[in-house]
């Protein structure tokens, strides 16, 4: 069973990258935060990822990090749930703030994910309560709620959510307030902006 990938980044795409190992390019299917968070074509790179057999065709799934492989397996394992769903799961916070979305309960986190309704939510939030740990997971579940009020802010101002995500992400964690992180937020798209 494939566990890891080394060696060149090819190409990153929407959705996809591409490895070069030893000659042979593989196409690894990733969520587009992971493709962002993946360094620069023409990089060297260690790639954790998971095999799916989907109508007799094989497809490789790509993670920048190994806690993010394991939710994916766990996330594929909840009825309903197949590899694209959870990896647009994956797209919606870091691993770890997901777990703790699940944890607490809090399905509207999850149905944020493009192709997450209510009701898959919720199977999540069953299947997935007690194969899952996570210590202080209400701390991390407001940090949460904190990114969303952001986010919502920054395409009411006007931003598209891709690059309201995307500066809310790049500010960091460690800005705890709806203010702070709206600002530190603001500061990234002017940046990006001029």
């Amino acid at each position: 069973m494939l566990y890891t990938i080394e060696g060149t980044l090819a190409q990153k795409g929407v959705g996809f990258i591409i490895i070069i190992v030893n000659g042979i390019g593989l196409k690894l299917f990733c969520g587009k935060e992971a493709v962002r968070r993946f360094p620069s074509e023409g990089s060297r790179v260690k790639c954790f990822c998971a095999l799916r057999i989907r109508d007799e065709q094989p497809e490789l799934y790509g993670f920048s990090n190994e806690p993010a492989l394991k939710l994916f397996e766990i996330l594929t394992t909840v009825p309903g749930v197949g590899p694209k769903s959870a990896l647009s799961v994956l797209d919606t916070d870091r691993t770890e703030q997901i777990i703790a979305a699940i944890l607490e309960k809090r399905v509207e986190l999850l149905t944020r994910a493009s192709g997450i309704g209510k009701k898959t939510a919720e199977r999540i939030v069953i299947e997935l309560q007690n194969k899952l740990e996570l210590a202080h997971s209400s701390g991390l579940v407001g940090s949460m709620d904190i990114a969303v009020e952001v986010e919502d802010a920054l395409v009411g101002l006007g931003y598209e959510r891709r690059e309201a995500k995307k500066a809310i992400a790049d500010a960091g964690m460690e800005k705890n307030s709806f203010e702070e992180r709206l600002r530190a937020a603001l500061k990234i798209l002017g940046k990006n902006n001029n």
